[in-house]
C-alpha cells in the first residue's frame, strides 16, 4: 500500500518509493538504517540508561490519573508486568488509600495473548445512565485506527454480536442501549481526503453497519464530521459537528424535521452544557453588535440565542499577557484554566441560576507555584468534583481532588521525585526575535552555572496548531539530561497557544517563519547569556516540533550541534497527499495552490537541503504505523540528506507505536535512551 492513493505532483522526486509504507524495499532501506544507527550506538552500551528510564516509565510510584463516572474512578495502568495495560476502576474512597483496590475491566496483555494482536487502549465511551456496558476502542499498533468493541463491565466479556467495528479512523457515541452513532470507512467515497469519517450513521443493534441508515454528511474536502447524543437529563440532544478544516467548525442539532445550525462563525469553538451556550472566538468577531476580542469566553442561555436573542455575557477577556488555556464543565460551574505569562491559574464561573437574575459569579482557586502549571486532568458534570495537576519542571506531580463550594483542593495523590533536584533551578526568561517580539522560555539546569559558554543545552520547542508547551515534570529528561549536568530549555514561540489565538495566528501559514525565527533568538540568547556555545547547544522537536527542528536544520544550522527530529512533516510539497495532511492545510496552507506553494517552499525542509553546507549531525526517528503524519518525510529526509553526502545523519524507524513514535514502556525506555545518548555525546563529549 501507498501513502497516497492519488497522483504524484512531484514525479521528479527520487525518494517517492519510500513512500511505499510496507513496500520491500522500503523496508529493507529502514532495516538497513536501524542496523547502521544501533552500530553507533548499541543497545549494550546504553542499557544503564535504558534501564533507568524503564524505571521511572513503569514506576508504582506514578499517579494513577483518572476519570470519573459515577459511582467510579477509571483509569488505564500500564506497568513492568503489564506492558500493553490494564483498565480498571476503583471507587473515590478506595483511591485515596495508600493501595487501592482496583477492578480490572479488560486485560490488554491477556487479550493481545489471545487473539494474537498487541492491542493498546485509545478510548471508552460508557453507556449513561446505567454504565454497564462500555464501547472500546483498541489499536492494533498504537496508530489512530481503531476496532471499537462493545464490553459488558459485569462480566469483563465483550458482548456476543454485540456492536463491534474493524480497524478504521472510528467515532462513535452512544444514543441508547440498543442503537448509537457511528462515523467510519463504509467504504468507496465514505471518508474525506483528510482520511476521516464523511458521513454518520445511525446504527441499531442486531443490524448490518453497512445497512445503518446516513443522518449527515460532509464534503469531501472538509476535515471530518462528528456526530454525538448528549444523554444530560432534561438536555438530551443530538449534536452535529462538521469541521471544514482544523480550526473552523459548525455546530448543528439534530432534530426531527433535519438540522438547526448555531448561528455563529465557523471559528468560534462552540460548547453545549445544559441551558447554556458557551462560545470562544478565535478572530475579533461580532456578536450582537458588540466585538469580542479573539480568546474572549462568552456565554448565553442556548434557546434564547435560538431565538434569535444575542446578548452574551463575557466570561473571560484576554489581555496582552493573559489568556485562557481551557475550560470544563462540572455539573454546575465552569472551571477555567488561564495562563499569565505562561504561568497557570484556576478560575470557577458559577451562572445565574434563572433568568435575570444576576451575572456569573467568580472565584480564583489558588493551587500551584509561580513557575509550575496546573491543570483540570477531569470533571464530573453530574456532579461539582473536579481533579487538579500541579506540576513543575522539578516538581513531580501532585493530584488534588475538589468540590465546588466545598473549599479548597486537596491532595490525594503526590509522587515521589524521580531524579535528585536539589541542586537545580527554574528561571524564565525572555528573548527578542526578529520583529522585536518577547519570547518567553523556561530555562532548567544546575543552580550555580557557570555564564562560560560551557554547558550542554537542550533546545525543545513546538510552535504550531495553538497547542502551549507548559512546566512538566519528566523523569525521563530528569535522569537521561538534568541529572548529567545538562540545561533543559522550552521555548514558547509563536503559533502556539501560549498567549491565546492572536499567538497562534502569528505564525500561520505564510508567516510560518515567524516560529522559526523566534526559536533561532532563543537559541542566540542561551549563546549571548553565556549559557552554552553553538556546538554544545542541541535542539529537539517531534510532530509539528520535528518541521521546526527540521528548519533549524536547513536554515539556522550554524547555531546548533545536534538535531533530534521525531514523527516529522519534512515534505511539505507533499504532506496533504500523505496520511492526514489534508487535515492541516488550515495551518500550514495548501502548496497545490501557487501563491501557498511560494511562501511554504522556504519552510519546507526537505526542499532547502544544499549541497556544502555543514549540517549539524542529526537523528531522526519515526514509527511504521504513524497513521497522522507517517513514516515517509522522516525516510525521504534522511535519504536525501545521505544523498548529499551529510556525514552523521542517523535514522530509527519503530514498527509499532502509531505518531508517539514508541508502542510500550520498554520500547520508549530504549527510544529514549538512543536520543539521549546521541544528544550527550555530540554535544557534551562524553
Amino acid at each position: 500500500m501507498t501513502a497516497d492513493a492519488r497522483d504524484t505532483v512531484t514525479p521528479d522526486d527520487p525518494f517517492l518509493w519510500l513512500e511505499e509504507i510496507h513496500g520491500d524495499r522500503a523496508l529493507a532501506w529502514v532495516r538497513a538504517e536501524n542496523e547502521r544507527t544501533l552500530a553507533r550506538s548499541p543497545e549494550e552500551s546504553r542499557a544503564g540508561l535504558t534501564s533507568e528510564l524503564l524505571e521511572v516509565l513503569e514506576s508504582d510510584e506514578r499517579i494513577p490519573y483518572v476519570t470519573r463516572h459515577g459511582e467510579h474512578l477509571y483509569n488505564l495502568w500500564r506497568d513492568a508486568e503489564h506492558v500493553q495495560g490494564l483498565w480498571r476502576r476503583t471507587t473515590l474512597d478506595e483511591f485515596e488509600a495508600p493501595a487501592p483496590e482496583w477492578e480490572v475491566l479488560l486485560d490488554l496483555d491477556a487479550l493481545g495473548e489471545a487473539e494474537g494482536i498487541p492491542w493498546q487502549f485509545a478510548r471508552a465511551q460508557l453507556l449513561t445512565p446505567a454504565r454497564d456496558r462500555a464501547l472500546v476502542s483498541l489499536s492494533p499498533d498504537g496508530g489512530d485506527a481503531v476496532a471499537v468493541r462493545e464490553l459488558d463491565l459485569g462480566s469483563g466479556r465483550f458482548v456476543e454480536d454485540g456492536f463491534s467495528v474493524p480497524v478504521a479512523k472510528t467515532m462513535v457515541s452512544w444514543i441508547d442501549r440498543d442503537t448509537v452513532f457511528v462515523g467510519t470507512d463504509f467504504g468507496p467515497g465514505s471518508l474525506t481526503e483528510s482520511s476521516y469519517a464523511r458521513t454518520a450513521r445511525r446504527w441499531s443493534r442486531g443490524q448490518a453497519l453497512a445497512d445503518a441508515p446516513e443522518v449527515h454528511a460532509v464534503a469531501a474536502t472538509d476535515m471530518l464530521v462528528h456526530v454525538t447524543h448528549d444523554p444530560t437529563p432534561g438536555f438530551e440532544r443530538d449534536v452535529v459537528r462538521e469541521v471544514p478544516d482544523f480550526f473552523t467548525s459548525r455546530t448543528l442539532l439534530l432534530t426531527d424535521g433535519g438540522t438547526v445550525r448555531i448561528d455563529v462563525a465557523e471559528d468560534v469553538d462552540v460548547d453545549l452544557h445544559r441551558e447554556w451556550l458557551v462560545l470562544r472566538p478565535r478572530t475579533d468577531t461580532e456578536i450582537g453588535g458588540v466585538v469580542h476580542p479573539a480568546g474572549s469566553l462568552l456565554a448565553a442561555r442556548l434557546d434564547d440565542f435560538l431565538a434569535g436573542a444575542r446578548e452574551v455575557a463575557v466570561l473571560f477577556a484576554p489581555t496582552s499577557s493573559r489568556s485562557l488555556e481551557d475550560w470544563a464543565w462540572t455539573a454546575g460551574h465552569l472551571v477555567l484554566t488561564l495562563l499569565e505569562d505562561v504561568a497557570s491559574r484556576i478560575r470557577v464561573l458559577t451562572p445565574p441560576t434563572a433568568a435575570g437574575s444576576g451575572g456569573w459569579r467568580v472565584e480564583d482557586v489558588r493551587v500551584g507555584t509561580p513557575l509550575a502549571s496546573v491543570s483540570v486532568v477531569a470533571t464530573d458534570r453530574e456532579t461539582d468534583e473536579y481533579w487538579l495537576a500541579v506540576t513543575g519542571f522539578l516538581t513531580p506531580p501532585t493530584l488534588l481532588h475538589g468540590v465546588v463550594g466545598g473549599g479548597a483542593p486537596r491532595p490525594v495523590k503526590e509522587q515521589p521525585a524521580s531524579f535528585d533536584a536539589r541542586d537545580l533551578e527554574v528561571a524564565q526568561h525572555f528573548a527578542v526575535s526578529d520583529d522585536g517580539t518577547r519570547v518567553p522560555y523556561f530555562q532548567v539546569g544546575p543552580r550555580d552555572l557557570p555564564l562560560d559558554g560551557s554547558a550542554a543545552a537542550l533546545l525543545s520547542g513546538y510552535g504550531g496548531f495553538e497547542n502551549s508547551r507548559l512546566p512538566s515534570y519528566s523523569g525521563v529528561i530528569g535522569r537521561g539530561w538534568l541529572a548529567r549536568g545538562g540545561v533543559y530549555v522550552l521555548a514558547n514561540i509563536r503559533g502556539g497557544g501560549e498567549y491565546g489565538p492572536a499567538w497562534h495566528r502569528a505564525a500561520l501559514r505564510h508567516n510560518r517563519h515567524r516560529a522559526y525565527e523566534d526559536f533561532a533568538a532563543v537559541a542566540r540568547d542561551l549563546v549571548a547569556r553565556g549559557i552554552t556555545v553553538p556546538a554544545r547547544l542541541g535542539c529537539e522537536g517531534r510532530s509539528n516540533g520535528g518541521l521546526l527542528v527540521g528548519n533549524m536544520l536547513t536554515t539556522y544550522p550554524e547555531l546548533f550541534g545536534a538535531v533530534v527530529c521525531g514523527v516529522p512533516l519534512l515534505d511539505m510539497r507533499r504532506y496533504t497527499r500523505l496520511s492526514a495532511g489534508a487535515s492541516w492545510i488550515a495551518e500550514y496552507g495548501d502548496p497545490d495552490v501557487p501563491s501557498d506553494w511560494e511562501s511554504i517552499r522556504t519552510f519546507s525542509p526537505y526542499h532547502n537541503v544544499r549541497a556544502g553546507v555543514a549540517y549539524p549531525p542529526t537523528l531522526v526517528y519515526a514509527a511504521t504505523s504513524d497513521d497522522r503524519v507517517g513514516p515517509v518525510q522522516a525516510r525521504k529526509m534522511v535519504a536525501l540528506l545521505e544523498e548529499t553526502g551529510v556525514e552523521d545523519v542517523r535514522y530509527f524507524e519503530n514498527t509499532a507505536g502509531g505518531h508517539g513514535g514508541s508502542a510500550d514502556n520498554p520500547a520508549t525506555a530504549r527510544l529514549q535512551s538512543l536520543i539521549h545518548a546521541f544528544l550527550w555525546e555530540r554535544l557534551a563529549g562524553d
